[in-house]
Formats: structure tokens, sequence, C-alpha cells
């Protein structure tokens, strides 16, 4: 899963951010409010977990802002007010979950996993492009039906690009965010995995799925 970590505190984002990635999370991380919308207009998160206390606004109106935008990404509050009408306010102004300090990280990581299937109970932790389909559940992918046999490392690139379909991503993006480490070895790794997905994904298919942006990177979409 995708998150986006919003907060001034460097301790707490750091000790996060590292957990988080211990349990194979992707994670990206700002400091503002308006900071966290840019975030949110260029990729698509699972969950974004915020601090109600931000450099330049309050998390609460930050989440307004995210929803009078029609973001629909699940947003959990994080705060040291255990006041219920500060809880009320972040609650009614469009947040899913209000969590108190201190953190307890297997608390937190339950309560992500909540709104995660919150987010995906219609779709059953299904993401979809066209008639290609991944289960999340199951690691099954399957196109107009029929399932697909992916390595883990096309598997891990394959689920980003879903998880950002009709975002142009770049080499550097699709390479940081689809593993765990950057390969030394070969500068091209990227466009390897990409052939190998084509082959798997596109070919026999009046429609690609996959997109060269050139002197950028690539798409995942169902438009040509």
């Amino acid at each position: 899963m995708r998150i986006l970590t919003v907060g001034d505190d460097p301790e707490l984002k750091t000790v996060i951010k590292e957990k988080l990635l211990r349990e194979n999370c992707m994670v990206d991380s700002c400091n503002s409010g308006s900071a966290a919308l840019d975030y949110l207009q260029l990729a698509e998160y699972d969950v974004v977990l915020m601090d109600v206390d931000l450099p330049d606004r309050s998390g609460v109106d930050v989440v307004d802002a995210i929803r009078r935008k029609d973001i629909q990404t699940p947003v959990m509050l994080l705060t040291a007010q255990a006041e219920v009408a500060d809880i009320v306010r972040g609650l009614d102004a469009g947040a899913d979950e209000y969590m108190v300090k201190p953190i307890h990280f297997s608390e937190l990581m339950a309560r992500i996993r909540v709104l995660i299937r919150k987010k995906d109970g219609v779709r059953g932790n299904v993401y979809r492009c066209g008639d290609l389909e991944i289960n999340v559940n199951d690691q099954m992918v399957r196109r107009a039906g029929k399932q697909i046999e992916l390595s883990p490392k096309e598997y891990s690139m394959l689920l980003y690009m879903m998880r950002n379909r009709n975002i142009v991503l770049t080499r550097e993006q699709l390479e940081t965010n689809s593993w765990d480490y950057r390969s030394e070895s070969s500068s091209n790794v990227v466009d390897v995995y990409i052939r190998y997905l084509r082959k798997k994904i596109d070919e026999g298919f009046d429609k690609k799925l996959i997109h060269t942006i050139r002197g950028v990177g690539y798409v995942l979409r169902s438009e040509d």
C-alpha cells in the first residue's frame, strides 16, 4: 500500500516511516498542508496520515480542502488533543479516523487496515484498469479474465503503476517505488521490466495499456 505522511515532527515522522517501510508500504512524506494537497493531486494514495498541528494551517482545514477538491483518499488525523469537540470537528471536516498521541504502531497499522478495507470494500481490494485487474489479497493478476503469472519484481512494478494509473511515471519513480532497493547494475532495469510486462500484459490484445511517454517515462491507462 502507498501512504502519505504529513507533519513537521521529524522524530515521529521518521519512526512512522521506518516502521511502515518494514511493513512493505511505500511512503511519501511532506511537512505542510499545502504540500500535502500537491502530493494528493499528483499521485494516488491508499491512506493519508496527517498531524493536526501543521506549520501553515490546521490539519482539519487541510482535510476540508481535500474533500472540496473531491479527493476521497482516506485520512487519519494524528493529534495530542483528546477533546471530544476537536475529534468531532476533524471527523465533520471529512477525516475518516482520528488517533490520539502517543502513537502505538500496532494500533496504527490495525486502523490503517480498517481504512483500506472500507476504501476497497466494493472492489474487494481489486485494482482495475480497463480489463486488467490486480487482486491484492491473493496477488492474482488477470486480463480479460485470464490469469497472468508475474515474477515478484514484475508484480511490484505493475502494482505501483496500477495504483498510479493514468499518471505519467518517470523511470526513477518506477525504480524507487516499485522495489525496496535501487539497482546499480543496470541503468535500463526499468525499461527491461517494462518490456517483460508488455509481453505478458499487452501482447495479444488490440488495446495496449502500458504507454511510453517519450522523454519522460511510462503510464498505465486504458485510453490511448
